[in-house]
Formats: structure tokens, C-alpha cells, sequence
């Protein structure tokens, strides 16, 4: 679905990813594992369109996208629900969810997404006139994502989407992921809570320094002892 290949990005002159390769079959969750400022969003910037790569190559469903509009890659069926969640604060739950609902087909099926996101994220309906800036941390986030759905995506790339939550909340954010995977969107994961989510992804990628160190089966990765050591405190 998704296959990312030797990719260089530079801020500047500074360069923040060094050959960096990996890719996502359909219906995977894929987990980025690395500490703050190794790579992670960047990573998730370049394949997004938000940064251009130096060298390397990016193809979604078969299709170069490295050099593409972000729109354009949206209109292929990849969301981006960033880090900070960046909603539009002074409209309500309703506008923000349908501002990810831009694109023709999209809005085309705008109620029976919206619906389904309703049924996911049940608080939003209830507070669907409610102003984005009055939620609550956790709506917040359901909110950002529920508006990523809103393009109906075949591939949803979450950046820490857990920042901030309670426990409970957390818990029922991973439950969420993994309810999308059962429903055939394909998932590229950066989270802090490491263990979580190597729990419930298929398959990790550990970026260190804007390298991709180690990779494989996520149950295997949590047996390794340097993942134990550098991100599960062990």
C-alpha cells in the first residue's frame, strides 16, 4: 500500500532523515518508534507532501507521491491527523469534521461518513455545535481524528494521537485504532506509551537520529533488549 524507499529530508541545510526506508501493507497497523526528535514527523511530513524529500522515493498505491500537493495525496486516500491535534478552534465540532470532508468524493458521502464517525466517537455527536476550543484534551483528539476519517481514507497516519490523555482515555484511543484496522484502514502509528503500542501493531520501525535502526514483528521488537532498555524503562 504504502512503500517508502532511501528517502533524505533536510530542514535547510540541516538534514533530519538519512536513507530512510519502510512500508505498510493493507490493513496493518505499523508502529514509529523513536525519542523526541529522531525523525518521527518529519518522516510522516515528507510522506504526506507538508516536506519534499532530497533523494528517495515514496509511492502510495502504486503511485510516486514524493513531489505531490498534500491534497493530492489526500484525493488518493491517505489522511495526516498531526501531532497537537491543530483543529480549528472556533468552529464547531461539526464544521471541523466536515473541513476533512473537502474533497468531492468525500463530500459526496459527507452524512454517511459523518455518521459513521458519530457512531466511533459518540461524545462528538452529542456536542456536535459545541465550539472545537471547549472540548475537553480527550474530545480534542477524537475530534482531530474523526475529522481525519472524514476523507475516508485507505491509509490514516496518527502522530501521537495518546499526548495528554488520561489512562482511561488512552485505552480507549488504542481500542479506536485497532477498531479501524478491523475495518480494513491501514495505519502508520507514532505514540509515546512505546509497550501499548507494540501491543497492537503488526509491525514497528525504530527510528533513531533520523535512521531506521531496527525493524520487524512488533511482539519480537518487545523482547529486544534495547528497545527494552532505551524505551520501555526495562
Amino acid at each position: 500500500m504504502l512503500e517508502v524507499n532511501n528517502i533524505d529530508t533536510f530542514y535547510g541545510k540541516v538534514q533530519a532523515l538519512w536513507d530512510v526506508s519502510l512500508k505498510i501493507d493493507k490493513g496493518e497497523i505499523v508502529a514509529l518508534v523513536g525519542a523526541n526528535g529522531a525523525g518521527k514527523t518529519t518522516l510522516l511530513n515528507t510522506i504526506s507532501g507538508l516536506l519534499c524529500p532530497v533523494s528517495g522515493t515514496a509511492k502510495f498505491l502504486n503511485k510516486r507521491i514524493d513531489g505531490l500537493p498534500p491534497h493530492s495525496i489526500v484525493e488518493l486516500g491517505m489522511s495526516h491527523v498531526p501531532e497537537s491535534r491543530r483543529l480549528f478552534p472556533d468552529m464547531t465540532v461539526r464544521e471541523n469534521l466536515e473541513m476533512g470532508a473537502y474533497l468531492l468524493r468525500a463530500w459526496k458521502q459527507k452524512e454517511e461518513t459523518l455518521a459513521q464517525v458519530y457512531e466511533l466517537f459518540p461524545s462528538l455527536k452529542e456536542r456536535k455545535g459545541q465550539l472545537a476550543r471547549t472540548l475537553s484534551g480527550g474530545e480534542q483528539q477524537m475530534l482531530a481524528m474523526g475529522r481525519g476519517l472524514m476523507s475516508r481514507p485507505k491509509l490514516c497516519m496518527l502522530d501521537e494521537p495518546s499526548n495528554g490523555l488520561s489512562p482511561l482515555l488512552v485505552i480507549e484511543i488504542f481500542d479506536i485504532i485497532q477498531g479501524l484496522r478491523d475495518r480494513g484502514i491501514a495505519i502508520l502509528l507514532i505514540e509515546q506509551n512505546v509497550r501499548q503500542t507494540l501491543e497492537i501493531a503488526d509491525r514497528a520501525y525504530v527510528l533513531e537520529n533520523g535512521r531506521i535502526v531496527s525493524k520487524g514483528k512488533s511482539k519480537k521488537l518487545l523482547q529486544n533488549d534495547h528497545i527494552k532498555k532505551a524505551y520501555l524503562g526495562l
